[in-house]
């Protein structure tokens, strides 16, 4: 049994720390929506929290508190009254917000302060600081309705949350902000969680939420998730959207990562606190989970089209001289253009990826994955992974494959498994050159 533990632990131990690495010092801004408590995630959540932490990270938790107030309303038989996707808080609500606001505090504090023998928290001292960071203004009338004591962040506080996180403390932030008069104002967990985000210039935000992700085909509720939106698509996608009323709509968190992307952040996740570990799992593993929507800048990550065949060709062209690529005229590139995606910077292509599928058999064949010598080791061959991992979701494929002969551990890491030239769909078994002894390997798409 030992044996078998040792051989399943500590490759997967090794597969990870290069992420341990990487995000170390890293600062993350969690946003915790009140169904994610409501469902009973909190303990889970702050156990995987607490563990991020303990590897390096710089936190910061807002905790939202949406069905937490409308049920202290119902308690005081109140209704729950919203507009423009915001809630409209007067006096009741907002003291209804205050005491949901403190009892979720005092269960998030409870829960960090966990240390029993034999659970994920042992040993485990996290310090949990909150402060009135937030400066807010009132949202004040919009087309008619008055929104009360409900509010906008005005300003954050990122010095004092920058020393608060470099003394070694997880900052806990609630949806209130108060203004220079010391009004209260009741302000929403998304609105917190991007600005502090953009104001810390925070590497990651994260909203742990009801969706899944956000779907390639956004009106489709049984579309594959699309697991990375550069921001050019994503504004585009969101330009195509309603307005957002419910947290479920797609527009609803999509247009807060988007904000938070333009504002200096990265990279952006929406999660699905159902998947036990999406905090975890997006972080530590190369697939990830639910949606990140990355602001590529000046690099753009897009298909191809015709113009873009001799950049193409240049490109990939010393790698088919020296064997790591099969040769390929350019009328065939030409007719297949379509078929690869590329990376672009300033007019140069720097790589590129194809995919031709076998819809027959459910699965579509990943080739040229070509990455420049001047920027390997920087990731874009695993944006292309995605890439065409996304392309081929969206047709409905249930597996891609590479044939390869000197890049095999490559795409063993990041999910591939090695498979017999038998299994090759009847059409690219045809074409198999036996000579070359190419190995297949084989990815699953979930």
């Amino acid at each position: 049994m030992s044996d078998v533990f040792n051989f399943t632990f500590v490759p997967w131990f090794r597969s990870v720390a290069p992420y341990i690495h990487k995000h170390r010092n890293n600062t993350l801004v969690v946003g915790l929506s009140g169904e994610a408590i409501e469902a009973g995630k909190l303990q889970t959540v702050v156990q995987d929290l607490a563990l991020i932490q303990s590897m390096g990270v710089k936190i910061v938790l807002v905790h939202g508190f949406r069905p937490q107030v409308n049920e202290q309303l119902k308690a005081k038989g109140h209704e729950a009254k919203y507009s423009h996707g915001m809630r409209i808080t007067d006096s009741v609500a907002l003291d209804c917000a205050q005491e949901a606001a403190g009892q979720l505090r005092y269960e998030i504090e409870a829960a960090f302060s966990q240390g029993l023998p034999n659970t994920p928290m042992a040993g485990a001292t996290v310090r949990v600081i909150s402060g009135n960071f937030i400066t807010a203004r009132p949202v004040g009338l919009m087309d008619g309705v008055d929104f009360i004591h409900s509010g906008l962040v005005r300003k954050v506080d990122a010095v004092g949350i920058q020393r608060t996180l470099d003394m070694g403390a997880l900052v806990l932030l609630s949806p209130f902000g108060f203004s220079p008069t010391g009004e209260a104002f009741n302000l929403t967990m998304e609105d917190v969680a991007t600005s502090v985000a953009m104001a810390l210039q925070a590497d990651k935000l994260m909203f742990l939420t009801e969706v899944a992700g956000i779907r390639i085909d956004a009106n489709d509720p049984e579309s594959p998730i699309d697991t990375e939106l550069p921001l050019a698509e994503a504004k585009r996608m969101l330009a195509t959207l309603p307005s957002a009323t419910q947290p479920t709509d797609t527009a609803f968190y999509l247009q807060h990562c988007i904000k938070a992307c333009e504002g200096g952040v990265e990279r952006s996740h929406i999660l699905p606190f159902a998947v036990e570990g999406c905090l975890l799992l997006e972080i530590y593993t190369h697939d990830g989970i639910g949606t990140m929507v990355v602001d590529e800048k000046l690099e753009s990550l897009r298909e191809a089209s015709i113009d873009d065949v001799s950049g193409i060709v240049a490109l990939i062209e010393p790698f088919e001289k020296d064997g790591t690529l099969v040769k390929r005229d350019r009328t065939e590139i030409e007719r297949d253009a379509n078929f690869y995606t590329i990376i672009e910077h300033d007019g140069v292509i720097f790589g590129c990826a194809a995919l031709y599928t076998y819809p027959e058999s459910m699965t579509g064949e990943m080739y040229a994955l070509t990455v420049s010598p001047q920027v390997q080791s920087q990731g874009d061959g695993e944006r292309l992974l995605k890439r065409i991992e996304n392309r081929a979701r969206a047709q409905g494929l249930q597996s891609i494959f590479v044939l390869t002969t000197r890049t095999m551990h490559w795409f063993i890491k990041r999910g591939f498994v090695q498979m017999s030239a038998d299994w090759l769909p009847e059409g690219r078994k045809r074409s198999y050159n036996w000579d070359r002894k190419s190995q297949v390997l084989v990815k699953k798409l979930s």
